[in-house]
């Protein structure tokens, strides 16, 4: 991580970094920043201001912005994908739905008159996180380890029903999409706003590489191992 790049956050206001890097809001709600109302703020004079340390927040930043990176191919061993899908994915859906669900009660509460208010989207949200978390324990705890073991075509039982809650997943995001007008902000939104619709874009992507890389990678190669037509 460059200390240019870490120099250029350090001068951007709060509200452009919320708004410009997906999870961003997480870091600055765990350290105290007010990125909403204090969002014409830069970096390095909010964190003084609360005598954190600037360039620790800056290099956090950076580091969500730069994940990703890894590419995944064919020819990826199994156990490896594996573990990129948890690593990538079922830690990463961990770790932001709950900001997300926080900003989206923050953003119903606040504005709860304008007629753009995402109503209900904190509990279509909530569920998501809810069915969410019980696919990937699923995944962890019975398929996932049926695979690294090599059980054979028992593991195309499990498979089917989470190719099931894949299109439930699907479908979940369509109803997101629905709630928030596609995840565009209205004009004139305030930060926490601009920053959900942004965490959701990231969800959104996030999800559907995530069922791309299992239905698409590591479930085909098991069914065709395994005589499934």
């Amino acid at each position: 991580m460059s200390l240019e790049a870490a120099h250029d956050l350090l001068n951007r206001s709060l509200g452009q970094l919320a708004r410009k890097i997906p999870g961003a809001t997480v870091i600055f709600h765990h350290q105290g920043l007010d990125f909403c109302c204090g969002g014409n703020k830069s970096l390095r004079r909010a964190a003084e201001e609360k005598n954190l340390d600037s360039e620790v927040i800056a290099n956090a930043l950076l580091s969500i912005a730069s994940k990703g990176d890894i590419a995944v191919t064919e020819d990826m061993p199994l156990p490896g994908l594996i573990d990129f899908i948890l690593e990538n994915f079922h830690q990463v859906h961990r770790a932001e739905l709950p900001e997300l669900v926080r900003l989206a009660t923050k953003v119903e509460r606040v504005h709860i008159d304008k007629p753009d208010c995402p109503h209900g989207l904190s509990d279509h949200l909530l569920h998501m996180a809810q069915e969410l978390e019980m696919h990937m324990q699923k995944e962890e705890q019975i398929l996932f380890p049926m695979i690294k073991r090599g059980t054979g075509s028992m593991v195309l039982g499990p498979i089917s029903v989470m190719r099931h809650e894949h299109d439930d997943d699907s479908m979940a995001l369509r109803e997101l999409e629905r709630l928030t007008n596609n995840m565009q902000p209205p004009l004139g939104a305030c930060n926490s706003w601009c920053a959900l619709y942004l965490g959701l874009q990231k969800l959104r992507n996030d999800l559907m590489e995530h069922i791309h890389l299992e239905n698409n990678l590591l479930f085909i190669k098991q069914e065709e191992q395994f005589g499934k037509p």
